[in-house]
Parts: structure tokens; C-alpha cells; sequence
């Protein structure tokens, strides 16, 4: 892949929080989603690549999604893979909550996983405990493995997790172990990236979310020298005969290489609404500001990126 990917694909993600943020606290989830997916598509069709989405929000016939296997890009240029999430964190930016990103992932292709759209259960950590956890460990090992990883004690650790019921013994056996709890109520790829980064007092995540979300998380941790594993959760004979479909076991623990392969992969994100990591978009009468997240996995390079932008002399947020 070119490095200059890495800037370009910031401008993707720029456009769809412009887009949708203009709904932020609306209560309307589909219009903010519709918003940053048309961005997102009228910037992608400036970029020289030859992209190919493995991992969007549905099928051909669900237009105007970003559907899987959509081309992208100008048909020019090196030949990937791309995960997209338009809006990660639709109820959130209608409620006006926290942590709601526009993210992209990208990959030579043939180097991320296909995820099938369904349940994922999820460990994530960043760099100091790689190769301490285990999915199919209990609740405590994996906190006391951090811990140790860390130099921290088990009731210094903080755990993230989806505020969901099904997640309800996961959060007892964490409250036992006498670890503390940041729960989410949306946003499980920024909860996972936020264990990559002190500042954002996050040390692990556990628990189920999104499939094509633990692609999009994986990208981000190879990137930050991270890990995350996963083990697909099909809820019924079509979601499993749609993994075997696709040649995936799903009895399999998922690992870094086998969401996404090889050296080199781009992530880029941009707040849509405040957070741990990223400030949400601010509007100021005729212009825009934002801030985003770029990182390449072969060459470590992690970027914060502050934009201000002339919504008068952008006004549809593309010049091509």
C-alpha cells in the first residue's frame, strides 16, 4: 500500500463526522447514519485505489449503504481490502452520548477476514499485555494477567464492557474479582482501541459486540502493537450455515493473523461526538472543526490530526 493512503483516507473520515454530526441528539439514528455514508462514499470516489469493501452494513440491495463488495475509489492506485463503519455508534450520536466515530480500516487485499455480520465475543488489551490473555480463560485469570502485565493491582484494573444484559455475569464475575468497570452503552471498536492508550484509564475489554466491529478493532491494535481475540457467536442455523459458507470454524479462537493478515494495514477514525480519545465535531457558523486518528501497522506511525474546515468553501465536504 502508499503511505499517502494514510492522509487521504482521514479526509473519508473527516467528511462523514461533518456530515453527521449535524444530528447530534436528534434521536434520529437512521438520517445521522444515511448522512455520514453519503460523505463517506462522495470522498472515497476521489481517492487513487482500487478498493473493494469486505466489511460494510449490508448487501448490494440495501443501498445507500456501503454494501459488501462495493468498489471504491477512482479504479487506480493499489488494490485493497476496506472495512468501513460510516457512524460507529448510530444511538449514540442520536442521543447526543459519547465516544461515536467515523472509521475506516484498510488492507492490501485478501488480508481481512470477511467477519459475517453477527456476534463476536471479544478480549482486547493494548501493547504492555499482549500475549497475557486468553478468551477461553476465566474472567479473573485474564484480569490477574493484566494486572501483572501492567505492575498494577487486580482492583486497580479497569474493564470495559457493553452495557448489555447478556453481559450481566460477565459484570458480576468483574465486580467480584473487585476490578473497576467503565460500561459502554454503544461503541465497542473505540472501547477496544481506548486499552491501547493510558490516558483513557481503559486496560481491557471483554465481552460480545459486532463481528465486523472486531475486524475493525483488530486493524486499530495491529497498528498500536495491541491484541484482540475473538470467537464468532452465530445465534441460529443460518448464521452457522452461513459461516460454513465462508470456510469459517466456528468453534475457532480468532487471533490478530487471522483478522487481519500480513505487515501493513491503515486505520483512520474521527470523533463525530466527544470522548475518551477524540473530540466530537464542533461547529463555529462557517466553519468546522475535527479530530481524527490515523495509524499505520508496518511503519508504527501513529497520528492525531486537528482540522478546521470552510464549510463555505466546501460545502457538500469534498474538493476533488
Amino acid at each position: 500500500m502508499e503511505r499517502s493512503l494514510s492522509m487521504e483516507l482521514v479526509r473519508v473520515t473527516e467528511a462523514a463526522a461533518l456530515a453527521s454530526a449535524r444530528w447530534m441528539g436528534r434521536g434520529k439514528k437512521d438520517e445521522a447514519d444515511d448522512a455520514a455514508t453519503s460523505a463517506m462514499r462522495d470522498v472515497f470516489d476521489t481517492i487513487p485505489m482500487k478498493g473493494t469493501v469486505v466489511i460494510g452494513e449490508g448487501e448490494m440491495d440495501e443501498a445507500p449503504m456501503l454494501y459488501i463488495g462495493e468498489k471504491l475509489g477512482t479504479g487506480y492506485g493499489p488494490r485493497v481490502d476496506v472495512a468501513v463503519d460510516p457512524l460507529e455508534g448510530t444511538n449514540i450520536v442520536a442521543s447526543g452520548g459519547w465516544n461515536a466515530l467515523a472509521v475506516i480500516a484498510i488492507a492490501d487485499h485478501g488480508n481481512l477476514l470477511n467477519a459475517p455480520d453477527m456476534y463476536m465475543d471479544k478480549i482486547a488489551v493494548g501493547p504492555e499485555a499482549v500475549g497475557c490473555i486468553d478468551i477461553n480463560a476465566p474472567i479473573i485469570d485474564n484480569l490477574k494477567a493484566v494486572a501483572k502485565a501492567k505492575n498494577k493491582n487486580v482492583e486497580d484494573v479497569v474493564a470495559t464492557i457493553l452495557n448489555r444484559e447478556r453481559h450481566e455475569h460477565i459484570i458480576k464475575e468483574l465486580r467480584d474479582a473487585g476490578a473497576r468497570i467503565k460500561l459502554i452503552n454503544d461503541g465497542d471498536v473505540a472501547g477496544a482501541i481506548n486499552t491501547a492508550f493510558d490516558h483513557t484509564g481503559v486496560d481491557i475489554l471483554f465481552g460480545s459486540g459486532g463481528a465486523p466491529e472486531g475486524v475493525l478493532a483488530a486493524v486499530a491494535l495491529k497498528c498500536l502493537g495491541g491484541e484482540i481475540q475473538g470467537k464468532l457467536l452465530p445465534q441460529n442455523d443460518e448464521e452457522i450455515a452461513r459461516c460454513e459458507k465462508m470456510g469459517i470454524d466456528t468453534s475457532k479462537v480468532l487471533r490478530m493473523e487471522d483478522l487481519v493478515k500480513g505487515d501493513d494495514a491503515i486505520f483512520a477514525a474521527t470523533g463525530v461526538t466527544d470522548g475518551e480519545l477524540l473530540k466530537g465535531v464542533q461547529f463555529t457558523g462557517t466553519a468546522g472543526t475535527t479530530q481524527s486518528l490515523v495509524m499505520r501497522a508496518k511503519s508504527g506511525t501513529v497520528r492525531f490530526i486537528d482540522g478546521t474546515h470552510s464549510l463555505s468553501k466546501k460545502p457538500n465536504l469534498v474538493i476533488k
